[in-house]
């Protein structure tokens, strides 16, 4: 039976043998769902393999402690990227009030800001030595230190510091869905006699709460994977758990299995936000749209929404963006030279090498269930998903432990064989990097491919058929010149991901090579800020590009929205959209 899904299946076409036979396409898409999944298999492989004596000695001394700060971190970040995401996104929606345009775009900017950044700025900032406990004593005429000042490096302070650059996922996903909304719903509940507080309690923040659930899901596995924020703060954690097994006690398979227990973490996180949309249904039930009822803000409620929206892009962007840019200024003989141009040139060909190769993946993953969406290459294509949930200390034990063995297997057979050791081909070179970066931010540029392919209409693939075109041929002559404004901003953010990618470069970068990243990283944790401040200022700068294009993407009008009507100042209209 003919499924419109399927081109190789249209009724009242005539496909050529080429395109019923998309086995070619399968097998590719099996194949990368198998190499995304393959870490997870080795990770989890060695949970079956314990070593009593390391996990005896773990649990006595220090598994306890890594459990639960990854607990209490998890908890803290949810809370507080809710309690800043939510209010702002629904301020900067539904409410009126001076400067609400500037900061619908500027709540996004700490997306910019590297949480092992951010952290690194306010410890230079707020620390005993720090200019701010420096100048206070001064002020108060004190000789020894402040006590009553909460330390910054800390659990807490860990939590307030990825809080400040993951709560835009909350405001992104929080903001489309309010936007998305019935001005219907809204107003019913006004006639019902809500105000509109009880209305964005009781009725706007239900119908949000799957987009809400995904982005507090999407904070909390950022979280999870963070090394540097928690690494120089001392905070123990799974992920640095990971680090200092594998590379102070060198135990490969207890690392594994620590992993294993991170990425149990990530699982349940999944799992939840699956659970937590149950059977329910959060359709609207109109098509019909109207530019949604602005509340007009003034006087202190007014100033609260602008100190609201002010706070999180303050702290959480311009202040440290320009105390880096401050430092670096400063000491610009520090780390300008021939050694930063290296950095520049590792880290771009890295991260535009790793953004080129995923970008081909996923358009063969997006087109290959275009042309054959059956369950078996539905579900291979959710597995090549999952890269995305998988921390990155968990992907370096995943790649470094196989990796490793095959070379040592190559190794003995070439010695023995040919009478040459030709040294590490996989795991000491950048074939494991670049391996790890592919399924680490192969979703991200998936997503982005697939739903701009799912906007070509199929009339082309037919009429492609027609003229004898192969599948390959279609997907390179029709759907990528149609796709290239999307292919293009996909591989932006994959390059700004891999770019400010830390744990998992950290562990694999072959000797002498490094990164702007792992740069400031080894700088920071030496104490030396100040010529850290040159290499995380050039990552944070071209942060700014996806942010620019989420921005713009976010910019976009709701269905029916009267952008005309909405500049005059008019919060209601009687031209109504089908």
């Amino acid at each position: 039976m003919a499924t419109t899904d399927t081109l190789a299946d249209t009724p009242g076409h005539q496909p050529s043998a080429r395109f019923k036979r998309p086995q070619i396409w399968n097998l590719l898409t099996w194949t990368i769902a198998f190499a995304v999944a393959f870490p997870i298999l080795i990770v989890f492989s060695n949970v079956f393999s314990p070593k009593v004596s390391i996990w005896s000695h773990l649990a006595e001394t220090v598994l306890p402690s890594y459990v639960g700060n990854s607990i209490l971190l998890v908890i803290g970040v949810g809370a507080g990227v809710l309690l800043i995401g939510v209010p702002a996104a629904w301020m900067v929606t539904l409410c009126r009030f001076p400067g609400r345009r500037l900061f619908d775009w500027a709540l996004l900017l700490p997306m910019a800001m590297p949480a092992y950044v951010i952290a690194y700025t306010y410890t230079g900032l707020l620390d005993y030595a720090g200019p701010a406990q420096t100048a206070l004593r001064d002020l108060l005429g004190l000789q020894g230190g402040l006590r009553w000042i909460p330390a910054i490096r800390s659990l807490p302070g860990a939590i307030v510091m990825l809080v400040l650059v993951l709560y835009p996922y909350v405001y992104l996903l929080a903001r489309a869905a309010f936007l998305e909304q019935s001005a219907c719903v809204l107003e019913v509940s006004r006639t019902l006699g809500c105000s509109p507080w009880r209305g964005f309690w009781r009725v706007a923040l239900p119908l949000a709460r799957p987009a809400l659930v995904a982005g507090v899901a999407l904070a909390l596995m950022e979280a999870l994977n963070d090394f540097g924020t928690v690494q120089y703060f001392g905070v123990d954690t799974l992920a640095t758990g990971i680090y200092r097994v594998w590379r102070g006690m060198g135990d490969a398979t207890a690392g594994a299995q620590l992993a294993a227990l991170l990425l149990v973490f990530v699982f349940v996180l999944l799992a939840l936000e699956r659970w937590s949309r149950g059977r329910r249904s959060f359709a609207h039930s109109t098509t019909r749209y109207r530019p949604l009822p602005r509340y007009q803000l003034t006087g202190g409620r007014a100033l609260g929404a602008i100190i609201g929206c002010s706070v999180p892009v303050t702290f959480g962007f311009l202040l440290p963006a320009s105390v880096l840019l401050y430092w670096a200024i400063a000491n610009i003989d520090a780390w300008a030279g021939e050694k930063f141009l290296v950095l520049i040139r590792n880290s771009f060909f890295m991260a535009g090498f790793a953004a080129l190769l995923a970008i081909c993946l996923a358009s063969i993953l997006a087109y290959a269930l275009r042309l054959h969406p059956t369950r078996p290459t539905q579900w291979a294509v959710r597995i090549a998903s999952l890269g995305y949930a998988i921390p990155g200390p968990v992907l370096a034990i995943g790649i470094l432990l196989p990796f490793a063995a095959i070379d040592h297997t190559l190794n003995a057979w070439a010695k023995s064989t040919l009478g040459v050791s030709p040294g590490l081909i996989l795991s000491g070179t950048l074939v494991a990097i670049t391996f790890a970066y592919l399924v680490r931010f192969l979703t991200v540029s998936l997503n982005v491919v697939e739903a701009s392919l799912g906007k070509v209409t199929r009339s082309m693939d037919f009429a492609a058929l027609s003229l004898g075109r192969t599948p390959f041929r279609t997907l390179t002559d029709v759907h990528l010149p149609i796709m290239r404004g999307s292919l293009l901003t996909a591989g932006i953010v994959v390059f700004v991901d891999v770019l400010k990618e830390l744990p998992a470069t950290l562990v694999i970068r072959p000797f002498n090579f490094d990164t702007l990243a792992t740069t400031t990283y080894n700088l920071a944790s030496d104490e030396r800020l100040a010529e850290a401040a040159g290499p995380a200022l050039a990552m944070v700068a071209v942060g700014i590009i996806p942010v620019y294009l989420m921005a713009r993407a976010s910019a976009v009008a709701r269905p029916g929205q009267d952008n005309l009507a909405e500049d005059a100042g008019k919060a209601h209209t009687t031209k109504q959209y089908a």
